[in-house]
């Protein structure tokens, strides 16, 4: 169901840029700042079933360097919080148990079919980076006792609207694959694992 409804948000989306194509008022500039206050992150139970699924608040913010009309070079940092939920994991039920934190970090290519130079500018965007899982608040009751790095790769896109010059809004959603670490602990990377962020945020421009 979540995905059928990021499907339709995306065709939307990119159906109300396609009406407004002509326009040029606003648009990106030569750099952006990205700020991400909030959105959602949720990661996929393995196939195998030992890790489950969970949802933890992402927010974060971008950087990026518009090469030209149609490319720029995007930084990313951020992260999500653990959010008290319910699952199963190691055969235990968990009902009221805040899910581990993490750090997210990605270097990424961002693409405007249409140009960035316009009022709705939609983007296709991926890249590589890294995820460090957190090992505080409610991660050490999870058996995670110390940070642990992983690999990751993003691809996904969105939509700018320039509603005044240099001020934005942005959003935004990606598909994340995380490489499995053979030191992760059991709760999360003992497999590769696959997440879902939805944000929305400001963007401005210089």
């Amino acid at each position: 169901m979540a995905r059928k409804v990021l499907a339709m948000l995306a065709v939307v989306m990119f159906a109300a840029a396609g009406a407004y194509a002509q326009e040029r008022v606003g648009g990106a500039g030569r750099v952006e700042i990205g700020a991400f206050p909030g959105g959602g992150m949720f990661f996929t139970k393995t196939s195998n079933g030992n890790e489950p699924a969970f949802g933890n608040y992402a927010l974060g913010g971008s950087f990026t360097v518009n090469v030209n009309r149609f490319v720029g070079l995007e930084g990313e940092a951020g992260g999500t919080l653990g959010m008290h939920q319910k699952f199963t994991f190691n055969n235990t039920d968990y009902t009221n148990q805040r899910s581990p934190s993490t750090w997210m970090y990605q270097g990424n290519v961002v693409v405007n079919p249409g140009g960035g130079d316009r009022t709705f500018v939609p983007y296709a965007t991926g890249g590589l980076g890294g995820l460090t899982l957190s090992r505080h608040r409610g991660a050490p009751d999870l058996g995670i006792a110390a940070y642990k790095n992983y690999l990751t790769g993003n691809l996904g896109g969105g939509l700018k609207y320039f509603a005044a010059p240099h001020v934005g809004f942005r959003g935004d959603y990606r598909f994340f694959i995380v490489r499995n670490n053979d030191t992760a602990p059991a709760f999360f990377g003992t497999e590769t694992r696959y997440g879902h962020r939805v944000q929305g945020g400001l963007v401005f421009t210089y």
